[in-house]
């Protein structure tokens, strides 16, 4: 029912090589391909323990600017930024739900239609009314 509906989505499993090697463990220990929560999850996890391995402490401010510091780069985001505001700074991806039909096996749901490059993603710092962004 839901062939030919457009979504934006930060990851899918099977964008490039690294995140389909990835999205086969995870089917391995889950019996799922992973959704874009999944991804999420493991990105901000594994971003905050480098961040705290770069600190070389669990000290929130100390963590919290090698967060800022630190590209991000996982499976499914390849060297994202946070954002002055907090958000992160990342392509994103334009999907259409396929056909059954031109689906090739389980899990294959989407045709990915476009990157949207990052820049594009986020409103700019200078519009921004969030109080972390310096003006």
């Amino acid at each position: 029912m839901a062939k030919g509906t457009y979504l934006t989505t930060a990851s899918y499993w099977g964008i490039d090589d690294q995140s389909r090697a990835w999205s086969e463990k995870f089917k391995s220990r889950t019996g799922m391909m992973p959704s874009m929560l999944h991804a999420g999850v493991y990105g901000s996890v594994l971003h905050y323990l480098k961040a705290v391995e770069k600190a070389g402490t669990d000290d929130a401010d100390k963590v919290t600017a090698a967060i800022r510091e630190l590209p991000i780069n996982d499976a499914f985001t390849h060297d994202a930024r946070v954002h002055e505001d907090g958000r992160v700074l990342r392509d994103m991806y334009l999907a259409r739900v396929k056909d059954p039909t031109a689906s090739k096996g389980e899990w294959d749901y989407f045709e990915i239609v476009s990157k949207i490059p990052a820049a594009d993603t986020v409103w700019p710092l200078d519009k921004s009314t969030c109080p972390l962004v310096k003006k």
